[in-house]
């Protein structure tokens, strides 16, 4: 028998729309190859102590707002190890993505670290990585 107590469909609905505001969706992920090297090769970064960010502006032409991409290495564990890490990154980049309105491609490429550091630790490093984009792309605005 199941003891756990019925969620109204007042607050499903709430949480719903809650999820909704902070979605990640795929017109935010940056999914090919090619994006990846583009931004390896082109961008600069952002170094702190859980990860290191690699970021390049795009040009206005073309569809606006961020797109992310996630790294994790073999170097990091095993599947789970790496799946933890990149499902813990992608929740905090999540939660801060609303901040970032920079026409930007980013690639997180996060550190062993992250397996064991305090999400709040994973968050605040994320949105200072957002920061730190957010106040190029304005500099880089005023220079054009």
């Amino acid at each position: 028998m199941n003891a756990a107590p019925k969620q109204s469909h007042a607050v499903i609905r709430q949480s719903k729309q809650a999820r909704e505001k902070l979605q990640f969706p795929k017109s935010a992920k940056l999914l090919k190859h090619s994006d990846f090297q583009h931004v390896y090769k082109n961008g600069k970064r952002h170094f702190s102590g859980l990860l290191t960010a690699f970021y390049c502006f795009r040009p206005l032409t073309g569809p606006e707002g961020p797109r992310i991409g996630l790294t994790v290495g073999r170097v990091l564990g095993g599947s789970v190890e790496r799946n933890r890490i990149k499902r813990r990154m992608r929740e905090a980049v999540r939660f801060h993505l609303a901040e970032l309105s920079a026409t930007v491609d980013m690639v997180f490429n996060p550190k062993k670290s992250v397996l064991t550091a305090e999400f709040a630790a994973i968050e605040q490093e994320v949105k200072r990585a957002f920061e730190v984009v957010q106040k190029n792309a304005e500099r880089r605005i005023e220079k054009s």
